[in-house]
């Protein structure tokens, strides 16, 4: 337990280049310090104290604001940046190298006894807000986008991003901190939409004046909803 709580302490410096100095892991590194608990809680838990181990974390969420159940699994070096509003469910499994940012949530969504709360394999990014529900995987090496809701399993080398996420190939950046690579697809939809429109207006031409004249009506009433807003 030592020996990976050590792991842990010195991740900060390899993975967070706004750390200047030891003292600061003490003072503004809440996410350092709810692993650190976790792995005292979870040492308890495995030896079936479960009723210390719970209060241990309980204590800790007060602290750090991070809600750890004792019974998860979570590997080596896992790094949790900032952390504020992190949750990782009971029977959540997150690997090695993992980077949790702040707001996620590694949830479940039943209420049956098992395995129901996801599997982080090594490797993922999962970004600020995201939320990662139910018994899915989320393979080696993925980035998980901010704000995303995962509710199905993504496979290796992948990014998923949106409501619900979808996985995208376009714009992938495998860099563990390009959060402001990730591609935008309702911005890809809109453009796609726009381009077709303008595509049938153009094959409408003069045979339908009625309708170019509808258009024109429609354009006049969305300009001036643009300049209520600006009021």
């Amino acid at each position: 337990m030592l020996e990976l709580i050590v792991e842990d302490l010195k991740s900060v410096y390899r993975r967070d280049p706004a750390i200047h100095s030891r003292l600061e892991l003490f003072f503004n590194y809440p996410g350092v310090w709810a692993v650190i608990n976790y792995r005292i809680a979870n040492w308890f838990y495995r030896k079936g104290v479960h009723l210390l181990a719970r209060m241990w974390m309980g204590i800790s969420q007060i602290f750090t604001n991070i809600d750890i159940h004792p019974a998860a699994t979570i590997g080596r070096r896992v790094f949790i940046d900032h952390g504020i509003g992190v949750v990782i469910g009971e029977t959540a499994i997150v690997g090695d190298d993992v980077t949790i940012y702040q707001g996620v949530t590694l949830g479940g969504v039943s209420l049956n006894p098992g395995k129901r709360h996801p599997t982080i394999e090594s490797g993922v990014v999962i970004g600020a807000g995201a939320k990662v529900l139910g018994n899915i995987t989320i393979g080696y090496n993925s980035k998980i986008g901010a704000n995303s809701v995962v509710v199905k399993s993504v496979p290796p080398e992948s990014t998923a991003v949106g409501i619900p996420a979808r996985v995208v190939t376009k714009g992938r950046d495998k860099s563990p901190l390009s959060h402001n690579k990730l591609p935008d697809i309702n911005k890809e939809l809109f453009e796609y939409l726009l381009k077709r429109v303008a595509v049938i207006e153009h094959l409408l031409g003069e045979e339908h004046k009625e309708l170019l004249e509808e258009d024109r009506k429609l354009e006049e009433i969305y300009d001036a909803f643009l300049k209520s807003m600006k009021q």
